[in-house]
């Protein structure tokens, strides 16, 4: 069972030794990775899903509880234990939903049921309903996405979720954090979106494809963050409602208020 991770610092794309010695992070704990485009976020994500050994060009070596992995842990995909949500998923595979569910949580030795659990919890994160029924092929962006974060809340056993900027996703983030990491998941958040970045406990500054400094979100930023997702809420509110051809009232939506909370 996956305790922590560590990650012990490595050189940037210059050559220079990162501002760190080791970072550990423990489950249920969600780290935010923030930094411009290009400054080697992906990069780290991918020495963490790689599990790397040195052996990058980052540099940077990954320990599972304060050890090296074996190497089958690194190599064979049947015992991978990092999922990845990215922006971009689509299903390709001609089945419905409860079909491919039922599948997945058949190959990890699951009980076929834990379909119904991740269609009820999706739909909890997503505007437009998810029935069992649908075949995957059809679904929209933040339907496909909403199901896999369930997925790999209930019947993936990847003890380690990266999360590749889903800003735009179209579901809801707060509620998706907290479903991830209520389970006792390690999450690691790529992202360029303040809502997402103040929901960590800690961010990780990336500049020149190295970290270049560990925040950890201060009780300000904690303020400014609940603030942040009632209006995020409220935008998916109203997004929800121009996507149905509803008209938009200013009297019933609460952004106005929730705004001049933040501003007096």
């Amino acid at each position: 069972m996956i305790q922590s991770i560590s990650i012990l610092a490595g050189k940037n794309k210059v050559g220079l030794a990162e501002r760190f010695s080791e970072i550990h992070i423990d489950a249920g704990e969600i780290i935010g990775i923030v930094g411009p485009t290009g400054s080697g976020k992906s990069a780290l994500i991918e020495d963490i899903e790689q599990l790397a050994q040195r052996d990058t060009t980052s540099s940077r070596q990954i320990l599972l509880n304060g050890k090296v992995p074996d190497a089958d842990l690194r190599f064979d995909p049947k015992k991978k234990l990092v999922a990845q949500l990215s922006q971009n998923m689509n299903f390709l595979a001609d089945m419905t939903v409860d079909e491919f569910l039922r599948l997945h949580a058949k190959c990890r030795g699951k009980d076929s049921l834990l379909s119904e659990k991740v269609i009820y919890y999706a739909n909890s994160l997503t505007g437009e309903p998810i029935r069992k029924d649908m075949n995957l092929t059809v679904l929209s962006g933040g339907q496909s996405r909403s199901l896999m974060v369930a997925d790999v809340a209930f019947i993936s056993d990847s003890p380690v979720v990266l999360i590749d900027e889903i800003e735009n996703a179209g579901i809801k983030k707060h509620e998706a954090l907290e479903l991830l990491s209520g389970n006792g998941k390690i999450i690691l958040v790529v992202t360029h979106d303040p809502v997402l970045a103040l929901l960590t406990q800690r961010r990780l500054v990336m500049r020149k494809g190295g970290v270049e400094k560990i925040l950890t979100t201060t009780e300000d930023e904690k303020r400014l963050s609940v603030y942040l997702n009632q209006v995020d809420r409220e935008l998916f509110t109203i997004r929800e409602q121009v996507r149905h051809g509803e008209e938009i009232s200013l009297e019933a939506s609460s952004v106005a208020s929730v705004t001049e909370n933040i501003i007096g």
